[in-house]
């Protein structure tokens, strides 16, 4: 990978033009990422349209924010770093440090935009409370996966062939409904609630006979009462200028209601009350859907009740129809009053289709009963026994005293004999690394944190090109300011999460990758055909995921039960010095049975694996270390 010397004056946002009927059109997720700059007024990036086939953006002009820099690019011409990503994809000014993967580089538009203008209420409430909205990455978050991901794709497949898509609505878009349908919870919502109450009754009290015939004035009545109050108070979250409390205070009577008694709160955006960045993800696909469904098939929008009230609803916040309009964005739909519920056939499917999808993903929910002794003792029966091969290196060690101090674990804010334990565990690694590596190898540190695997890689192997892959931005920032006061040269920061990652390397390495991380890191290399030295952590956090089940090989698939195999998982936690020895021992035992059904699995896909022991192993109750290579691959010898 080649980095350019001369810094860049603004980031550079890379987004996607795909071809169509030898047509160019704009996918969802760049489409998403132009409203969102749009909405922001963001100046802060230099745009780069990027064509997979020759092209111009001048037949997309009208899909442009005016007032954006846009450039055209070609495929074959994109940084290396950007190459090796899923887009939208930003470069920062050095040309290092790439962030990839539609939620994360959304939350990072925001964040310039709050850069360059702090005064932006609006736009800091799109990262919703505690600024974690889409923060959590779609492998783990059903949330995330289903706005990210999930919809996006569901409408992008509908648009490519309309004509087919009205026998069934997908499940994605049914999931959404559903969701809408449903009553929210806030933080600190009791005192909307009660507000809510207090505007019904006050409703009913003008709607009473008593009151009839007096002036709007003279009642009392508020021209929106209960069914507005969620609106009103999501609207007015969002103002640039604050809005002041309302000082009002319930009445007696209205206080003495329990909680439990309260109205819920309607959903009014996608997340509950308040109008998010999730809901700018959504609207261009909701919209785009909508609109085909409206040309193609309108008698199904009465299946859509809830979505068509959230499309009406976000057009009311103020600067979407601005931003959508400056995105060739216009809004007809119309509103559906003549049903208030979708068809029960369209709700039955969508609750039947619903339940199939979560019960894949909740079976984990299983409670645990007994020990491991009579699982361990229903392996051993078949022949099923925890090896550990010998360590090729147990002495090995890396140079601590005459490396620079930026490498050094303790130049961070750990304790000393914390730094001391992870220097022995960048001993086995390094090592491990050092054996597999050759000249021109790409390695990359997956969940790399702040760096402490990948930096020290990059200065032992200069030879090589290391790439550190985070989702944090915080840990990642930090890796990228170490790296810059050592000047280190071979390597490049992704922030993303690893299904964005697309790029050829040789080597992946990961440090107490926790729960099922270890094995996205495993088939990451595994598709790659890249070698794998892999530490696991967070056994009990494994459990059945999007892409896994367990347990994962054909021979642990025949003696044991999933529920057995979470038994094993969950006492492979028991590894703290804290615990008893025989305790421990057990703990070992179960991590070691764990880590030979993934090496099992992944021999399968035509790898030699070991699974061995750090040395010393005091360096970590999680002291595993998977060492995989591909065994047709003559570049890897070991």
């Amino acid at each position: 990978m080649k980095h350019t010397e001369v810094q860049q004056q603004h980031p550079s946002l890379y987004l996607e033009v795909c071809s169509q009927n030898e047509e160019q059109r704009l996918p969802l997720h760049t489409s998403i990422a132009l409203f969102l700059l749009s909405y922001c007024e963001c100046k802060s990036f230099k745009v780069f349209l990027v064509f997979t086939k020759p092209g111009s953006s001048q037949s997309l002009k009208s899909q442009l924010p005016e007032g954006l820099d846009v450039s055209d690019i070609q495929l074959e011409d994109l940084p290396q770093l950007v190459r090796g990503c899923r887009l939208p994809a930003v470069l920062d000014e050095t040309g290092r440090l790439c962030r990839a993967g539609l939620a994360v580089v959304l939350r990072h538009i925001i964040n310039k935009t709050l850069d360059a203008d702090p005064s932006r209420n609006d736009v800091l409430a799109l990262l919703g409370f505690k600024k974690t909205c889409l923060k959590a990455c779609a492998e783990v978050s059903r949330w995330t996966r289903l706005c990210e991901i999930g919809i996006p794709s569901a409408v992008e497949e509908h648009l490519k062939n309309p004509t087919n898509q009205y026998e069934q609505l997908p499940l994605s878009i049914l999931t959404l409904e559903r969701r809408l349908a449903e009553p929210v919870k806030v933080h600190n919502d009791d005192k909307i609630r009660r507000k809510k109450l207090q505007e019904q009754r006050q409703s009913e009290k003008n709607e009473s006979p008593e009151a009839q015939g007096k002036p709007d004035s003279e009642s009392g009545q508020s021209p929106q009462v209960s069914d507005g109050l969620e609106l009103r108070a999501a609207l007015a979250k969002l103002s640039v200028d604050s809005v002041p409390t309302s000082t009002t205070r319930e009445n007696s009577e209205i206080r003495k209601v329990k909680t439990t008694d309260l109205p819920p709160l309607e959903h009014v955006f996608a997340e509950g009350l308040y109008f998010t960045l999730t809901d700018v993800v959504l609207l261009p696909c909701i919209h785009q859907y909508l609109c085909s469904l409206q040309a193609h098939a309108a008698s199904t929008l009465h299946q859509l009740p809830h979505l068509l009230r959230w499309h009406s609803r976000v057009q009311e916040v103020p600067g979407v129809l601005r931003a959508a309009e400056a995105c060739g964005m216009a809004f007809s739909i119309p509103q559906v009053p003549t049903y208030s519920h979708p068809e029960p056939s369209a709700e039955d499917n969508a609750a039947s289709l619903l339940e199939q999808e979560e019960g894949q993903e909740m079976t984990t929910q299983l409670p645990f009963v007994g020990g491991p002794r009579p699982t361990m003792t229903k392996l051993q029966e078949n022949g099923i026994e925890a090896v550990f091969a010998p360590h090729p290196c147990p002495a090995w060690t890396l140079p601590w005293d005459s490396l620079p101090e930026a490498i050094n674990p303790a130049e961070g804010k750990m304790s000393n004999i914390r730094a001391a334990r992870k220097r022995q565990q960048l001993n086995n690694l390094v090592a491990m690394v050092t054996e597999l590596a050759r000249p021109g190898h790409t390695v990359v540190d997956f969940c790399s944190g702040t760096g402490h695997v990948g930096i020290v890689l990059a200065h032992t192997l200069p030879d090589c090109q290391v790439i550190l892959i985070e989702n944090k931005e915080e840990s990642l920032v930090r890796a990228q300011s170490r790296s810059a006061e050592l000047g280190l040269k071979n390597i490049g920061f992704i922030q993303a999460n690893l299904d964005y990652f697309t790029g050829s390397f040789h080597i992946g390495v990961a440090l107490h990758a926790c729960g099922v991380a270890t094995d996205m890191v495993m088939e990451h290399c595994i598709q790659a055909g890249a070698a794998f030295v892999i530490s696991p952590c967070c056994y009990g956090f494994i459990q059945n995921a999007i892409k896994f089940t367990f347990p994962k090989s054909k021979r642990f698939q025949e003696t044991l039960t999933y529920k057995e195999h979470m038994i094993l998982c969950r006492f492979a936690d028991q590894t703290a010095v804290q615990l008893p020895p025989e305790r421990r021992l057990i703990g070992k035992q179960c991590m070691g049975l764990v880590d030979l059904d993934r090496s099992w699995a992944a021999e399968t896909h035509g790898y030699s694996v070991r699974v061995m022991t750090m040395e010393p192993e005091s360096c970590s109750p999680k002291n595993n270390m998977l060492v995989g290579k591909p065994l047709h691959t003559s570049g890897l010898e070991v």
